[in-house]
């Protein structure tokens, strides 16, 4: 049976290094599994779109797709935008058959990427315990999305930092985030020594560079998860995940 080909769903950005990244990580994630065909998909601002792509594997003759949101957590996009996309070319293309994978995070191996993005920028493991970290993620008004990124916050001040703050690139948010340069101050505040910046957005555009610009006053600012191995590794276990739906439930219900 040939394997249901991977569609990786990018939001898309007029910055051209947010495409370049995203191609970066799938032919990391090609390189993980010869002979998979992965497939990329914008929602916006860049092509080939989503709904292009699978009228393109439709008339190659593909009939199963599993389409992988490329989020970090279950927001706006991965409720309503893409369901929508994708319901809509189902209707127009009835011989294909698309799953909806689940969106990346939250994963150990997320946590794993952050971890070295942030040795790479020069944090050293004995750093930990006199450096405060600013977890600065784009932002969102989703209930679901605030309380995710608070968990990896909860969970990363049990991995040896003396401090840790969960900050969004936007201000506009309920869910009482700071932005990021008044994360970073109020650590300064708290009298912390080093203050280091994680990005937690797969690819640069214009809200990590809002988080770069926040964190002007910091000693450290690791970059973005981008094609990182861990990440790479995180799409094929969504991408298995969803051909194996009930093998899936059961191990939830276990």
């Amino acid at each position: 049976m040939t394997a249901p080909v991977l569609l990786v769903i990018a939001h898309g950005s007029r910055d051209p290094r947010h495409a370049a990244t995203v191609h970066a990580l799938t032919a990391r994630v090609r390189s993980l599994r010869p002979g998979l065909r992965v497939e990329t998909g914008f929602l916006d601002f860049n092509a080939p779109s989503v709904p292009r792509v699978l009228e393109r594997l439709a008339a190659q003759g593909a009939q199963d797709v599993v389409a992988l949101p490329l989020l970090l957590t279950r927001a706006f996009h991965a409720k309503s935008d893409i369901p929508t996309v994708l319901r809509e070319a189902r209707g127009r293309l009835p011989r294909l058959r698309v799953r909806q994978a689940e969106v990346l995070g939250p994963s150990p191996l997320l946590n794993s990427a952050l971890e070295r993005r942030l040795r790479q920028a020069g944090i050293r493991p004995g750093d930990r315990r006199s450096t405060g970290l600013v977890l600065a993620s784009a932002g969102s008004t989703d209930p679901e999305a605030i309380a995710v990124i608070a968990e990896i916050a909860r969970e990363l001040r049990h991995t040896g930092w003396c401090s840790v703050r969960p900050a969004f690139a936007s201000a506009t948010s309920p869910s009482g985030f700071p932005r990021t340069e008044d994360a970073v101050r109020a650590l300064r505040a708290e009298g912390v020594r080093r203050v280091a910046v994680a990005p937690y957005v797969i690819a640069p555009g214009r809200l990590p560079d809002r988080i770069a610009e926040g964190a002007a006053g910091a000693d450290v600012l690791a970059d973005v998860l981008g094609p990182a191995p861990e990440l790479a590794r995180l799409l094929l276990t969504r991408y298995d995940g969803a051909r194996r739906p009930a093998a899936r439930t059961a191990a939830l219900t276990a």
